[in-house]
């Protein structure tokens, strides 16, 4: 059975007085793509902002790889080994495609495979290799969603978290960030897509968990939710 690449157990989260996450836990296994669904507000960013230190939960436990990383900061947590892709991209617009990836570069964990470089992440897309020296800025949303990505992967992660990486792009593009994803997951990459797209999500998925209110309100296997014919209006609003 496979380890966990990621847990978060029992998570309390508030921003001031607001109680974001209660209680809330999720395990990743290594090497598999959990996708997390749920609402608007329902806490996904907010687990996701616990996961990588820029949020200290109120009470819980983070653990990357069974090693605790609760309450530390957030350079100490991409040391070992995690990596976000933000909603809304965030990537320095007046700096070049190539100064956006060289400035997030981390050397791989001894004994991994060959490691992500910028040749590496310009093969994977080739769109934003012929844009290298073009600033960030210029890019369309598709290719600056490219660039995240690549940036993310220029720190040689073992844990992949995306948030909302479909947001606001056209079908076609999101149908080509749907297909990195996947190529990503079977280079063995342990992933957690956030989304409010269910179909994308299962469409790559191997687990799923719900949030509702900040809470867990539904998880399983991919296979499982479509046995089971999870009602997803009841947890998603759709309709």
């Amino acid at each position: 059975m496979a380890s966990d690449a990621l847990a978060l157990s029992e998570i309390d989260a508030l921003y001031g007085d607001s109680h974001v996450l209660h209680r809330m836990s999720l395990h990743l296994g290594e090497g598999r793509l959990l996708g997390l669904l749920g609402r608007n507000g329902a806490g996904k960013s907010t687990a996701m902002s616990v996961t990588v230190g820029l949020l200290p939960p109120r009470h819980g436990r983070v653990e990357v790889f069974g090693r605790p990383v609760t309450g530390r900061s957030p350079e100490a947590i991409a040391a070992q080994g995690v990596a976000l892709v933000p909603q809304g991209r965030r990537i320095f617009r007046s700096l070049t495609v190539r100064e956006n990836l060289a400035v997030a570069g981390r050397k791989p964990r001894p004994g991994a495979a060959a490691g992500w470089t910028l040749d590496a992440v310009f093969t994977l897309f080739p769109r934003i290799g012929e844009r290298r020296r073009q600033v960030a800025g210029s890019l369309s949303g598709g290719e600056q969603q490219m660039l995240a990505i690549g940036r993310a992967l220029m720190s040689n992660p073992r844990v992949l978290l995306m948030d909302e990486p479909s947001e606001g792009l056209a079908p076609q593009i999101v149908a080509e960030v749907m297909a990195t994803i996947r190529r990503l997951k079977e280079q063995g990459l342990s992933i957690v897509l956030v989304e409010q797209n269910p179909k994308l999500v299962f469409e790559v998925a191997d687990d799923i968990v719900i949030l509702n209110g900040g809470r867990v309100v539904a998880e399983g296997t991919t296979a499982e939710f479509r046995q089971r014919d999870v009602d997803l209006r009841q947890h998603l609003g759709i309709f």
